[in-house]
This record gives structure tokens, sequence and C-alpha cells, in this order.
């Protein structure tokens, strides 16, 4: 590695680590502050706080936390490189804007290479320990209670027997679900029973489904049904309970992508075709959120190296990051919105923000540092 790469790559390490650590006590000091009065009401011990907030910092890593600290150590080393006339030493000398920004650009792909290990291997087992501990000593009965009375909509989990299920609603307080699919494989993943009904009720010791239609296929054809027969009314050998419900419904944050592409698989001859789409979303999004840091890093390059102010350029990289950090995700955003509302292909969505501010970063790039 040249001198001047170590010199740049020194300088975005350090800035990005700063950066990382008071982005992240603060995002702790305010959720503490948020919620003090449900510490002190349930006295939850000092150092519970502190396992609950070490699980929690993979969490935050994931977050745009990671891609705005990116940002800023980018910009606010090539703006101080810029202001103090050493980038235009560096143009004088020969080299080009890729040779110049070469460490900052590795650098934004290192970290989003980062980023996706710890959405794989660290955040999945960070969201359950966090959950389990909040739920254990953070949250009061009260809230307990009335999260419990809230109805869930689009509930899917993946039951016994090899069984997945989808519920349009799941009302939690009368044990009533609304909207029942139930898809019944074998054990190569072969459908073998489809369960269909209008509405179904827990007894205390069983499922009662109303207007009940159940599909038995064959073994020799899965495309063929072999047996249709309709209830009006029908107890269930479903062996989950409304708890059992609550506690395996999916979370696809505590999932990896092989752990949701397997989901995906058993789930695809459901018939649910919004969920189906709305995970397929989700399975693309946690492949390219990771891109996200060095697509904003390629963005933020070119206006750094436009800072020439020395009064006020701090001001200015960390205005400058914010605002393309906040045009970035808002813009994702609306892309997934599109895509889960069925208006974008789930591949599209995910991707479509990365790839059109990549190409907004190579024209910028292209228009003003050609020479």
């Amino acid at each position: 590695m040249r001198i001047l790469d170590r010199y740049i790559t020194r300088s975005v390490v350090t800035i990005f680590i700063f950066t990382i650590l008071t982005f992240s006590f603060l995002y702790v000091l305010i959720d503490i502050t948020s919620q003090l009065d449900e510490f002190i009401d349930r006295k939850v011990p000092l150092d519970i706080l502190v396992q609950y907030y070490m699980s929690y910092f993979p969490i935050i890593l994931s977050q745009p936390i990671s891609s705005v600290a990116c940002l800023i150590a980018v910009l606010f080393t090539f703006s101080h490189l810029n202001t103090n006339n050493e980038v235009i030493a560096m143009r004088a000398s020969g080299l080009s804007f890729w040779q110049i920004t070469k460490p900052a650009i590795m650098f934004g792909l290192i970290i989003s290479i980062l980023v996706f290990w710890v959405n794989e291997r660290l955040v999945p087992r960070a969201t359950e320990i966090t959950e389990q501990i909040r739920n254990e000593n953070m949250v009061l009965l009260v809230d307990r209670l009335r999260k419990k009375q809230e109805k869930i909509k689009n509930l899917t989990f993946y039951g016994l027997k090899n069984r997945l299920y989808f519920i349009d609603t799941f009302d939690a307080e009368t044990n009533e679900i609304l909207g029942v699919t139930i898809i019944e494989h074998d054990e190569q993943q072969n459908i073998r029973q489809k369960i269909v009904a209008l509405k179904g009720v827990w007894t205390g010791i069983a499922w009662k489904f109303y207007q009940c239609q159940i599909t038995t296929f064959s073994e020799t054809d899965i495309n063929t049904p072999l047996m249709i027969k309709v209830y009006k009314e029908k107890l269930m050998d479903i062996k989950e309970s409304p708890n059992d419900f609550l506690n395996q419904r999916l979370n696809v944050t505590a999932m990896n992508i092989r752990q949701l592409k397997s989901y995906i698989e058993r789930f695809s001859k459901s018939g649910a075709a919004k969920a189906l789409n709305n995970m397929r979303v989700d399975l693309h999004q946690k492949i390219a959120y990771p891109f996200g840091n060095f697509v904003i890093v390629l963005l933020g390059l070119p206006f750094a190296l436009m800072i020439r102010s020395r009064k006020g350029s701090a001001f200015l990289a960390i205005g400058l990051a914010l605002i393309l950090g906040f045009l970035y995700y808002v813009a994702n955003a609306v892309s997934l919105a599109f895509g889960k509302g069925g208006l974008f292909p789930p591949l599209l969505s995910a991707w479509a923000t990365p790839l059109l501010f990549t190409l907004i970063a190579l024209v910028i790039i292209e228009t003003d540092f050609s020479n």
C-alpha cells in the first residue's frame, strides 16, 4: 500500500470508528431516556441494561447509521485534503480521481461486506436475545396485555407436521383466526394437503374451523387433487395453540438469507401471493441493503472533493452526508413499497435505488473529473 493510501485510509477509519461510537452512544442515550419510566417501574438492574444494549449493538450497526458514518468519514477526510490543497497537489502529480479515492472506495466495499456478515451471522441471534431480555425484564404487564389484545395481520409461520400457515387476521384476545390457508408437505417438500377456511376458533383444546375445504393431492401427481372435502364446521388435528401462533410467527429480521429462502420455497405452493411477494422483496433487500454503504460512499466522493472552504467545512460535510443519506433511504423505502405493492418485481424493488444512485455517482464523476 502506498504512503498516500495509508494516510487516507487511516483518516477514514479513525473518523468512521469515532462516528459509529458517537452515534451508538446517542442512540442508547435517547432510547434509555424515552423508556426511563419503564426501567424505573420494573427496577431493571444495571447489568441487564448493559447486556441488553451490548446485544443490541449489531442491530445498530446494521441500520443506516453505518452508511452515514461511512459517508461522514469520507467527506471529512477528502474535504480536509481539499481545503489544504492536497488534492490539487495529487491531481497535479498526475493522479486520477479513481487513484486518489481508491482507499475510500475500498473502505466502503469492506464496510458493505462487514454489514452483510453482521446481518447474516449476528443480527438474527441479537434480535432473539434483545427481545427475550426486553420481554422478561423491561416490558410492563399492562403493555403485555395491550399487545395481546392487538389483532395481528398477515400472520405466517412454519408449524408441526411440515405445515405452512398463512392467516389473514389473528385476534389474540378472542383466539379467533380469519382467512386461513394451511399447506402440508411431505419429507420431499411436495404438497400433500391444502386446508382453506373462512374462520377458526380455539375451543380450549382444539381448533374448530368454519366453512372449511380440505384438498388432498396425489402422491404421483402433485398438481392433481385426489380428493376435496367441504365442511361447514370441523374440529382440526392441529397441535399449535394460540400461544404457539404468537411465538412462531415469522420475523424476517431474525432470519438470515438461507433461512428466509428456505421458508419461501416451502411456502411457494400456498397460493398466498401477497405474502410470498413481500417475503421475496425482503429476501432481495437483505442482499442489496449492505451494498448501500458502498453506493453512498461513491456518491459522496465527488462532493467531498468539491468542498474547498476552510470555514465551516466540517458542518458542511455533516450536512451533506445527512442529505445524501436521507435521499438514498427515502428512495429505497419508496422502491420497496412499490415492490410490496406489486408495482415493481421483487428483484427490481430491492436493487433499483443502489443501481440508480450508482449511475448518478458515475455520471457526476465522469462530468466533473474526467480530465
